[in-house]
């Protein structure tokens, strides 16, 4: 047996033949890493609460046999149960999940004016999590090369803007089950995630809302990457992180994708 290390080719399709889903998968960066899964070569079932903007998901990417929508409520264990279930009877195995689906706005009332209801319903991305990756387990675990989980936070779990406690909770609550989770799925189970920061999305809405950003050059400058991120930047390394040949030596971590603006000292 030779002790000189090969060179290994690159596989130009590192999710060949594997099943992801995506919550929150029909708009914004979910819709981005879904269709970076299909570019990578595999297969993406899609949940989301907006229907047309799902059915238009499908319509658009004119890969019908690698894709389907499915109505989900990440809040609702039913929903989630049969978001899996309908992954299985397709596809007949889950090797991946992104855990994206929340409610986008991280602003609220003052804390003394919100009531418990709407406290726990603005922590969706939190319980949909745990959720979608409780009725997934059972087949990521048994996916070929071991099944990945990829869950999406935010950089609102290290900084904060007032009144905006529910969204760090929430975001703050996904990095902490990130690692947990990971200790206990693994090895057979990878868990990390990523927390994205200023990413343009308003050009991955659904097709009735869709429109081009307007961003400043002040936008774009806050950022040492020189601009504000897309849904693709987040997609790469999604992609990245499901793929087992790429990066099977990495479990628990939260990788922060925000074009260097936290590094950066901000004054106003």
């Amino acid at each position: 047996m030779s002790l000189v290390p090969p060179i290994r080719p690159w596989n130009p399709a590192p999710l060949q033949d594997r099943v992801v889903l995506v919550t929150g998968g029909a708009q914004g960066i979910g819709r981005g890493i879904a269709q970076a899964v299909i570019g990578a070569g595999g297969s993406v079932v899609i949940g989301d609460l907006d229907a047309d903007a799902g059915r238009a998901c499908i319509r658009e990417w004119g890969a019908p046999a690698r894709a389907l929508f499915r109505r989900l409520d990440v809040a609702s264990e039913r929903s989630a149960a049969a978001f899996a279930a309908a992954a299985l009877e397709r596809f007949g195995r889950i090797d991946g999940l992104v855990n994206n689906a929340g409610l986008p706005d991280p602003h609220m009332p003052s804390l003394d004016a919100l009531d418990l209801g709407e406290w726990n319903r603005r922590l969706s991305s939190l319980h949909g999590a745990f959720l979608c990756s409780r009725h997934a387990l059972p087949a990521l675990r048994q996916a070929d090369g071991g099944g990945a989980i990829v869950n999406i936070a935010s950089t609102r779990a290290h900084q904060s803007e007032p009144h905006s406690e529910v969204y760090a909770a929430a975001k703050g609550g996904l990095l902490a089950f990130t690692h947990a989770l990971a200790v206990s799925e693994g090895p057979r189970v990878r868990v990390n995630c990523i927390s994205p920061g200023w990413i343009a999305t308003e050009a991955w809405r659904g097709p009735a809302r869709r429109r081009r950003p307007k961003l400043s050059r002040s936008d774009h400058g806050q950022h040492p990457a020189g601009r504000v991120g897309t849904p693709e930047d987040i997609a790469t390394l999604a992609v990245w992180l499901l793929a087992p040949a790429l990066s099977g030596f990495v479990t628990g971590q939260e990788f922060i994708a925000d074009g260097g603006m936290g590094r950066k000292m901000q004054y106003a």
